[in-house]
């Protein structure tokens, strides 16, 4: 697909090329802006708990993992991030960031060596201390990373031992990871082409006085070809047969903890209802062109489902419009990027709002409520955006596997890519927040504005 803002006969712009160009607008386009590099790769990035606020700004946890090509064993990272709040950062501070350095704002606070390459990372949203991790195994990992000892990544050294083990997939399951909103549930999806479900309500309270030390088997190390993890198991509530490949995501229903959907390599959307029994509810058989690689269900709206594929695209469908078999009949089809989209998430804060990722190394901010109204680039004879499109964060040089709205700073987003391809290793995570007068209503700017306007006559 070709940019939109190319000339005709033109060449795309180089990735060099384009983030010049990003760079040279951070200070117009962000309130704040955080680029924090990496040494390895990190293929998730979550939020987690606030747990200090200040005047200008607040402190907040945050899950990262390393990627590691084995020299030193994989980690699960938890750090502190200090968050600087809505206009206090200066145009000055966020237009000198050093790209090839750490940021000040992210600090490693413990490190857990993880038995194996950490895939996907999921908080409990009951406690956010407690995260799920999906690995190259069949099981899903539980950590209560508060009470997890801090460990040195150094090559031999043992795996720290999950709280939980939660078994049930009979091949790997390596991405497709969710928790239920509404009750301490866990969903998961794997190569075996099955979605399972489990329940671990009963644990929770217990999981802190759990038994904290490292596995003691032998070979649990670094070196290992594949993951290994001793721990107490939790066996599957529910398994979900449907599939005919890989299942790649999977989400929950933010209003029922018995309802989730599916998505994977055979290019279906199912939707499923555990009262129901272990069949699909719907099953949409063509939702996309090609692989779909994420779902995300609107928490405002749960008759609202997104999904990216590896056809670039990302489709929103009506729940209520959909029938099983034959092609998928979404809402609409949005067309803003040029490879395949990696994940999705609908922003916490407005419900027509979501963001996309891909391997174009752009992270898409969209609002489908735009569609069809007169886009603002129009007006000024400048090329026109994709529809729904408002906002491209292209800070990034490689792949954007993951990113994840900020609850507690709803329009605070953090994304990580990998750039081993591009830079010869390592990764990137920033942590970003436009500047509101892009999100916000005209109106609303206007009339913010026009009350400097008295002040700004009077300096004149």
């Amino acid at each position: 697909m070709k940019d939109k803002t190319e000339k005709p006969g033109q060449q795309p712009p180089t990735v060099d090329e384009r983030y010049t160009q990003w760079k040279s607008l951070v200070p117009v386009l962000y309130d704040w802006l955080a680029n924090h590099n990496l040494l390895w790769p990190s293929l998730s990035c979550r939020w987690g708990p606030q747990f200090e606020q200040a005047t200008y700004k607040n402190r907040q946890r945050l899950y990262l993992s390393e990627q590691t090509d084995g020299s030193v064993p994989n980690t699960l990272v938890i750090a502190n991030c200090e968050v600087v709040k809505p206009r206090v950062a200066a145009a000055q501070h966020i237009s000198q960031f050093n790209e090839e350095a750490r940021s000040p704002f992210v600090k490693k606070f413990k490190t857990i060596i993880h038995p194996g390459e950490v895939n996907r990372i999921r908080e409990l949203p009951q406690d956010s201390k407690i995260v799920a991790t999906h690995t190259d195994s069949p099981d899903v990992l539980i950590w209560d990373v508060e009470s997890q000892p801090n460990r040195h990544a150094t090559l031999g050294v043992n795996n720290s031992r999950p709280d939980l083990i939660l078994t049930g997939h009979q091949d790997n399951a390596e991405f497709a990871l969710a928790m239920c909103p509404s009750e301490p549930f866990v969903l998961s999806g794997g190569k075996d082409k099955s979605v399972v479900l489990w329940s671990i309500h009963d644990h929770v309270s217990t999981l802190a006085a759990a038994d904290q030390g490292e596995t003691k088997s032998p070979g649990s190390g670094a070196g290992n070809s594949k993951p290994s993890a001793e721990g107490p198991t939790v066996q599957a509530r529910g398994i979900f047969q449907g599939h005919d490949d890989t299942v790649e995501d999977v989400q929950f229903c933010p209003s029922s903890a018995q309802e989730f959907c599916s998505v994977g390599d055979d290019s279906c959307l199912i939707l499923w209802d555990a009262r129901a029994g272990s069949s699909p509810a719907v099953k949409v058989e063509k939702a996309h062109n090609a692989d779909l690689h994420c779902v995300d269900w609107n928490p405002h709206d749960v008759n609202y489902i997104l999904t990216g594929s590896a056809d670039n695209t990302v489709r929103m469908f009506d729940r209520r419009n959909l029938t099983s078999g034959g092609v998928g009949s979404p809402i609409h089809i949005f067309e803003g990027h040029a490879a395949a989209v990696l994940c999705v998430q609908w922003s916490p804060d407005k419900s027509s709002v979501f963001g996309s990722s891909a391997e174009d190394g752009i992270l898409n901010i969209w609002d489908h409520e735009r569609i069809g109204k007169r886009e603002d680039g129009a007006s000024r004879k400048a090329p026109a955006s994709p529809p729904g499109l408002f906002f491209r964060h292209a800070g990034h040089r490689d792949k954007v596997v993951d990113f994840h709205w900020n609850v507690a700073d709803p329009w605070t987003i953090v994304s990580v890519s990998d750039d081993g391809e591009s830079t010869g290793g390592g990764g990137t995570l920033q942590i970003w927040r436009m500047i509101d007068l892009i999100y916000r209503s005209e109106d609303e700017v206007l009339d913010e504005l026009d009350k400097f306007k008295s002040h700004l006559l009077t300096c004149s």
